[in-house]
């Protein structure tokens, strides 16, 4: 692939679009490998120019290349550049455009700027179309009367049929106003991005992003065809291109680059149409699925101890979670794909650490006098000048340091006639002052891949200018249970029937464990309904609970036997000891034990890491303390013991019972007690490891 990532734009020229996604308003999508974001709705340019800046800076902090599309045309017909801003070069006429447009959500002024192009060029043309109430002096409504002194198209645009023509400012198809107030976004894009962005077919693309011109009309059956019900046009658009340049082979998305016209642009993929079709037949690359065999045991393995399980399990799961880019304020809880860089210094000036009177250098022992500057520096403002050597200067908590100024003396120190400050020494030379970059230097990695985002890591990425970050969507579990003995908790249950305690808890640990919880629901022991919910899960992982054993009833083990991926893993853990793992049509099932005390061990000993994993944040080991045993215990050799357990005066309590049937255990516990496989004896005050519910991530 030329570029990681795909970013494709439908722009617009109007006005703002109010909170509620709608059509003829700016859309955006991200694709990657021929995956595709969900589409972003961007109400007014000032939103969208913000959105994709920083969408492309956390891509390139990621260290991925960026192709950005925008459905508007890059430069005019040959001639006018010449004869508006005196220069051929096209990007010279982006600053010139730019210059002279003036922007608001609820404004702009381009049938204006329109209007004293053409009266500068003899007013009867090029631009056409005003769109407002109000006449436009030079700004005809309609093309009577109109002449043009330039190509009424592009080449481009003679070839690509539908197409309309750049000087249309209002109507049906008024890419004149897109382009007008879309060229100023792009030269503001390239000042931000400097020489790490280049322009196609102007510059060579030989810089980390690159900016093209797209036109969706190019496949405007196929996306028709692909677009959802009720899914907004404009949102499909952008869906699809942006999925259809980004699963393009490097070969044809070189050949489609060799293409254009360097004077007057061009669009991406113009007289390639059949190569973005035949990219949308291919299917979209995905995540590396997990192999159906990736539970399996090793040859002549029946029972497996705790550290075993464990480590197939780390070696054979990788990631599924589809990636995307939110901003930082909607980031929380959100696991980073990719690690994270200070896109500048923190603090990004040296500045004062109190209140209180700066000079330059450090003062010895005894009574030191030194005249004031006129003026302040404060918090958010800068000192015009700078202080002259043996003078001080006023400074306020969190104000930049002035030139000549790298050292402050607390104000309270300090005695002021109106004319000079006095203070008694010794102050050492930097004192109460932070040196520029001295929490974190810009280029310096701040947080890694596999980090899940709390909210002081949202005020470190702010502090450091990060405004969006590439992160894993939220992993979709889904929670099954299984068996006719089950009833609803708050129906009338019959004599034989129980309540189903697992599937609220299990939907509940999820949460708290930072995955999207997907309630499927019960199933009675019926294979065929089993069947029917397992396919029914639009899910990445499922767990289930009950039928995960051998006997007659236990259909979740016999249903992923049947498809050829079932490991049927005997653990050596109490409670627990059944886990029936496998895959179903590419799907990871984690079957639990129907014991809600079983299940919810085997929950957080085996299946929270392995979701961890898949979610992409890495494989989390849960952290114990090793405290004083407040119990007495004697234990047999062959199983790893889990004992529901809390804290109580400095040492670890566990439940009177350790029947796996007790649920209130459960509710009494704060956490769990784990006993080593080996044969052991506990006498109070004897060293165990208790690990609480928040060492395991809830």
């Amino acid at each position: 692939m030329m570029f990681d990532t795909v970013i494709v734009v439908d722009w617009s020229g109007g006005n703002d679009r109010g909170p509620t996604p709608r059509a003829d308003a700016i859309w955006a999508c991200v694709a990657r490998r021929g995956v595709a974001e969900a589409p972003v709705y961007l109400r007014n340019r000032q939103m969208a120019e913000g959105w994709i800046g920083d969408t492309v800076l956390a891509e390139r902090a990621a260290g991925r290349r960026v192709m950005v599309g925008f459905d508007f045309p890059f430069g005019y017909p040959q001639g006018f550049a010449r004869a508006a801003a005196g220069t051929d070069d096209p990007l010279a006429l982006w600053d010139w455009v730019a210059e002279r447009i003036e922007d608001a959500p609820k404004g702009n002024n381009r049938f204006d700027v329109a209007g004293a192009i053409n009266l500068s060029l003899g007013g009867k043309g090029p631009f056409w179309g005003n769109g407002l109430k109000r006449d436009v002096d030079g700004l005809p409504r309609t093309k009577a009367g109109y002449a043009n002194p330039f190509a009424e198209r592009r080449r481009a645009e003679v070839l690509a049929k539908g197409a309309f023509s750049v000087w249309q400012l209002s109507g049906a198809g008024s890419v004149g106003s897109q382009a007008l107030m879309g060229l100023p976004v792009l030269a503001r894009l390239r000042r931000r991005f400097e020489d790490d962005l280049a322009v196609w077919p102007f510059q060579p693309l030989d810089a980390g992003i690159a900016l093209v011109e797209v036109w969706p009309s190019l496949i405007a059956p196929e996306i028709a065809a692909r677009t959802q019900p009720d899914e907004i046009k404009d949102a499909a658009q952008v869906r699809v291109l942006a999925q259809v340049l980004s699963a393009l082979k490097a070969d044809r998305l070189t050949a489609m680059l060799a293409d254009g016209d360097a004077a007057e642009g061009w669009i991406l993929g113009l007289g390639h149409e059949d190569a973005l079709r035949g990219a949308l037949r291919v299917d979209a690359p995905q995540p590396p699925p997990l192999s159906n065999d990736c539970f399996a045991l090793p040859p002549g393995v029946n029972w497996t101890p705790v550290d075993a399980a464990l480590a197939l399990l780390q070696e054979r799961l990788t990631p599924v979670a589809q990636v995307e880019t939110v901003a930082v304020q909607h980031a929380l809880g959100r696991v980073l794909s990719a690690p994270v860089t200070a896109q500048r210094s923190n603090p990004p000036r040296p500045n004062t650490a109190v209140d209180g009177y700066g000079f330059a250098g450090g003062r010895a022992a005894g009574v030191h006098v030194l005249p004031l500057v006129a003026g302040r520096a404060a918090a958010g403002g800068d000192f015009d000048g700078a202080v002259p050597a043996g003078h001080a200067v006023r400074v306020l908590t969190g104000a930049a340091l002035p030139a000549g100024v790298d050292t402050v003396v607390l104000q309270e120190d300090v005695t002021v006639d109106g004319r000079r400050i006095a203070f008694n020494g010794p102050v050492k030379a930097g004192a109460n002052s932070r040196r520029a970059g001295e929490d974190v230097a810009a280029g310096d990695e701040v947080l890694p891949q596999g980090r899940r985002l709390t909210p002081a890591d949202l005020a470190l990425l702010a502090a450091v200018g990060v405004g969006a970050v590439p992160v894993f969507a939220p992993l979709r579990v889904g929670v099954l249970s299984t068996g006719d003995e089950l009833a609803e908790a708050g129906t009338d249950a019959g004599e034989t029937q129980i309540y189903d305690a697992n599937r609220p808890m299990l939907l509940g640990l999820l949460k708290r464990l930072g995955h999207q919880a997907v309630d499927l629901g019960r199933v009675r022991d019926d294979r065929a309904a089993l069947a029917a919910a397992l396919d029914g899960a639009q899910v990445d992982a499922i767990l289930t609970s009950g039928g995960a054993s051998a006997g007659d009833e236990d259909h979740v083990s016999a249903l992923l036997r049947e498809a050829g991926a079932l490991a049927l893993w005997r653990i050596a853990v109490k409670p627990g000891r059944p886990l029936a793992l496998g895959m179903w049509k590419g799907t990871p099932v984690f079957g639990l034990p129907g014991n809600p005390v079983a299940a919810m061990v085997c929950t957080l000993v085996f299946a929270a890491p392995a979701l961890a994993l898949l979610a992409g944040s890495g494989w989390q080991e849960p952290q114990g303390f090793t405290v004083p045993a407040g119990f007495e215990k004697s234990k047999k050799p062959g199983r790893r013991e889990y004992l529901r357990a809390r804290m109580r005066d400095g040492v670890a309590e566990v439940f009177r019972s350790e029947g796996s049937g007790r649920i209130s255990g459960l509710s009494w516990a704060e956490g769990l007690v784990e006993l080593p496989d080996g044969p052991l004896v506990v006498k109070r005050g004897d060293p165990v490891r208790f690990i609480p519910w928040g060492g395991f991530g809830l």
